[in-house]
């Protein structure tokens, strides 16, 4: 075993003994660049990662084709890095939870943790019970860093499959400020239409931009 392999080894042994606890932002992604980069070192990557992005977050919420302006950095580490957050949402759609979203500030909030750190422009639907119960919640379209296009049908589908009383929209403004477009009322005002014809409320849509969030109820225009 030569000196590289050795030290990928021993990174690896420090990983299952103690976790992350241990290791520094850019440990892990040496860590993680492992497997898609057999035979290069993959510390120094790491640190040109954090350079350019200036975080281990930012790194991993980045999107794929900047992550390849880094030298060294191809599809198959682009693709991996960019996997682990999207996977992380994945697995928390699927975790069962009692959140009750029956204020603006709740569903702000909500949407707040679940949005600002993306790169580019996303849309997740909450289902609710009568009570404001999270039943279910999934992200339904993704777009370039300032668009986003969703299916009407395929939200009133979700809502109809978790037996919802009410639904929540949830997009984020990456490049400007947390205000709707005249295309997001439009688009919010169709959902509408469509969730009515099935005894279903639009409850709000939901805003979020540089760490701010506007509400579309509060501010008259879900009327």
């Amino acid at each position: 075993m030569g000196v590289h392999e050795g030290h990928r080894q021993r990174k690896k042994e420090q990983f299952l003994k103690s976790g992350l606890v241990s290791f520094a932002d850019h440990e892990v992604l040496e860590l993680l660049l492992y497997y898609a980069i057999p035979r290069r070192d993959t510390n120094e990557l790491a640190h040109q990662l954090i350079e350019r992005f200036g975080s281990l977050e930012r790194v991993l919420n980045a999107a794929p084709e900047e992550l390849q302006k880094v030298n060294g950095i191809g599809e198959n580490a682009a693709l991996l890095l960019h996997l682990v957050p999207a996977v992380m949402c994945r697995a928390a759609e699927k975790t069962p939870t009692e959140r009750i979203l029956n204020s603006v500030e709740r569903s702000g909030s909500f949407f707040m943790d679940l949005l600002s750190q993306q790169r580019r422009e996303v849309l997740y639907q909450v289902c609710l019970d009568a009570k404001g119960k999270v039943l279910s919640y999934r992200q339904i379209a993704s777009g370039t860093v300032d668009s986003v296009t969703l299916n009407v049908r395929e939200i009133v589908e979700n809502a109809l499959h978790a037996d919802a009383s009410g639904v929540i929209l949830g997009h984020n403004h990456p490049s400007g400020i947390a205000l709707p477009s005249p295309e997001d009322r439009g688009m919010t005002l169709q959902v509408r239409q469509a969730l009515e014809t099935m005894g279903i409320r639009l409850v709000d849509h939901i805003i979020v931009a540089d760490g701010d969030f506007v509400s579309m109820a509060a501010s008259g225009l879900l009327l």
